[in-house]
């Protein structure tokens, strides 16, 4: 087994049941790695959010290779990194920054993850319409991957509406006009959907 340590970590709120490092540790000791996984939790810590770039400095300075990044600072985190992926950066969301050479780049595998599952899990399902619930990071990069697999069109519900209508405008420049819309009437659109997504943080 390799002698030099592989350092890196999930920075999210409300963590501490993630499955992440064991997933992670176990990998690398399939692969002959001494990887070592680790939890920075903002609750846990007792920050809020203006915590992140001090993190992001404090993991880099320790050694991190990379990390991983989870809710809520998916997009908060884009700003604090030298370069982006072209993926990253279509989506506007980051969930993997590798530190390397002094650099923090910044790369998304969400939408690939979702695009493969969906392809795999349901084949045949019709995509027609489909209503996803949320449009953080993880929900940029979902409804990306449902666009990209074929959905026709996808209704957007969330909270922060101004939130979703950049995400609209986003889909609707890369996939093409009318695409993609702010949902208004919840019933109605689950009424007329062939599926529901849910990437809120529940």
């Amino acid at each position: 087994m390799s002698q030099q340590a592989i350092l890196a970590g999930l920075i999210g709120r409300g963590i501490q049941l993630s499955r992440t490092p064991a997933l992670h540790e176990h990998e690398g000791d399939a692969q002959a790695l001494r990887y070592l996984y680790r939890l920075i939790d903002a609750d846990q810590l007792q920050l809020d959010d203006s915590a992140l770039p001090g993190l992001l400095d404090a993991a880099q300075h320790t050694g991190f290779t990379g990390l991983n990044i989870t809710y809520p600072f998916k997009q908060a985190i884009l700003p604090l990194l030298d370069e982006l992926s072209d993926e990253a950066r279509g989506i506007g969301a980051v969930n993997t920054v590798v530190l390397k050479d002094g650099k923090r780049v910044g790369h998304n595998t969400d939408c690939l993850g979702f695009a493969e599952g969906l392809r795999r899990g349901l084949p045949d399902v019709a995509r027609r319409q489909v209503v996803q619930m949320g449009a953080g990071g993880a929900g940029s990069a979902v409804a990306h991957a449902l666009l990209g697999e074929g959905v026709e069109r996808l209704v957007l519900f969330e909270v922060d509406v101004a939130r979703a209508q950049a995400l609209v405008d986003n889909l609707n420049a890369h996939f093409g006009a009318g695409r993609a819309v702010v949902g208004t009437d919840l019933a109605t659109a689950l009424a007329e959907a062939d599926g529901l997504v849910n990437t809120t943080p529940v």
